[in-house]
């Protein structure tokens, strides 16, 4: 392109697009789409990282908080009610971590694809397109730019003449109002006058010749600048269309409402805050804490000689123990002393240090033996239970733990509905076998 031609770039008389160089903000658009798909990436990932941020305060919160209810003084369903809101809560997390994966994963991934595909970089800079997009405009403006640059020419030339002609003329007259005797001078200024007219009309014909040149080819310069512009606009709809239905995308991902798990969410938390029953869990109480509680009342122990101990008074007798009104029979003390062994293998004994040798629950017979020593009936196990409810140890021998606790059964149910049990921290004991259950 001619240097004249790169001038009349710069210099536009108007704001239009048809002036010569106004194509550039339709170029410059295609440069724009580029940096707005980056500009819609970074919103995207600023969204995703808010997503994650929220869903690990609320994992963080309700684990908290479940906590300081099951330590909580709190029981029964309104305990669950309570802690329904954490598993809301936690729920709730999974979905938003949902939404930060699908902004991730399938929003902004699309996106920096098509934006590849879109726009081609070139080795010496900028893009593929843009450069497209400038060299079609500069071949359907060229032939009327130059065309343009000649009427700009003639129009000067024309201006310049009229201007020489008026400033002679003047000359002239201020000769003649001067009473100039000179006649040489006289006809020198008036063959510049006429020359100058001369000229004016000679400049004057190019000039109009030059402007019907150029409106000539301004038709087909608009129907060349016209195809070029369409054809993106055509690029730039693609653009368009493509945010639009990304958008719409990305609003499916962040509307929860219409999310089946997220109505579930708090379909549950209602169902259990309404399944919240005080009669219920003051009934519970009364069991478990009150008046309702079982009581192994003091009945009379026999004292067996060889285990130098008296029974615990989980081991009530039945009634066909053989207790009579004149004292116990043979046959009731036969059954205590089967039933005291059968206990020590079953439940931490009252032994001294001397008789015991430091462990209350080992399984080997003491050193002096004890012919009423039996074997046990059932083979040892280890299973997994969780607790249902607190308890409290009664005697040295039985073990505390919370409701919800989890530890490790080591011996199977005895008749007396007790369980040996290891807690975590490796203390043995006893428990009430419904106070548990067994993790599946």
């Amino acid at each position: 392109m001619s240097g004249s031609y790169d001038d009349s770039m710069i210099d536009v008389s108007s704001d239009s697009f048809w002036e010569v160089g106004n194509y550039k903000r339709t170029v410059k658009r295609v440069d724009d789409g580029n940096r707005l798909c980056n500009d819609l990436m970074n919103c995207l990932h600023e969204r995703a990282r808010i997503e994650k941020s929220y869903a690990q305060q609320l994992t963080e919160w309700s684990k908290r908080w479940r906590q300081l209810i099951e330590k909580g003084p709190q029981y029964g369903t309104l305990e669950r009610a309570w802690g329904a809101l954490c598993t809301e809560a936690e729920k709730v997390s999974e979905l938003h971590m949902e939404v930060k994966a699908a902004l991730m994963g399938e929003d902004f991934e699309k996106l920096k694809n098509w934006q590849r595909d879109a726009f081609h970089k070139q080795m010496i800079g900028g893009f593929k397109e843009t450069k497209e997009a400038e060299d079609c405009f500069r071949k359907a403006q060229k032939p009327w730019a130059k065309k343009l640059k000649e009427v700009d020419t003639t129009k000067k030339t024309y201006h310049t003449a009229c201007k020489e002609e008026k400033l002679a003329t003047s000359r002239e007259n201020n000769s003649k109002l001067e009473n100039n005797n000179n006649p040489e001078l006289q006809k020198k200024l008036q063959d510049k006058v006429e020359k100058c007219e001369q000229e004016v009309q000679k400049s004057k014909e190019r000039y109009e010749k030059s402007l019907e040149e150029l409106d000539k080819v301004t038709p087909q310069y608009m129907e060349n600048m016209e195809q070029v512009f369409e054809q993106w606009q055509q690029f730039e709809d693609k653009r368009l269309c493509f945010f639009k239905e990304l958008l719409l995308e990305v609003k499916q991902h962040l509307d929860l409402s219409t999310n089946h798990k997220f109505q579930t969410v708090y379909h549950t938390l209602e169902d259990t805050i309404s399944a919240a029953d005080a009669e219920e869990d003051l009934k519970w109480f009364r069991s478990n804490h009150g008046p309702g509680m079982p009581m192994n009342w003091p009945q009379f122990e026999d004292w067996s000689i060889d285990l130098n101990r008296s029974l615990s008074r989980r081991e009530k007798k039945k009634p066909t123990d053989g207790v009579t009104l004149t004292g116990i029979s043979q046959t009731g003390e036969q059954q205590a002393k089967s039933s005291s062994s059968a206990s020590s293998m079953e439940k931490t004994q009252d032994w001294s240090d001397e008789e015991t040798g430091g462990n209350p629950f080992s399984t080997d017979t003491n050193g002096d033996g004890n012919p009423f020593e039996e074997e046990p009936t059932s083979p040892l196990v280890s299973v997994p239970v969780r607790a249902l409810y607190d308890y409290e140890g009664q005697e040295q021998d039985e073990l505390s733990f919370k409701a919800g606790e989890e530890f490790i059964k080591v011996g199977n149910e005895d008749d007396q509905g007790w369980c040996k049990g290891r807690l975590k921290g490796g203390q043995v004991g006893l428990y009430p076998a419904n106070y548990v259950e067994d993790i599946q």
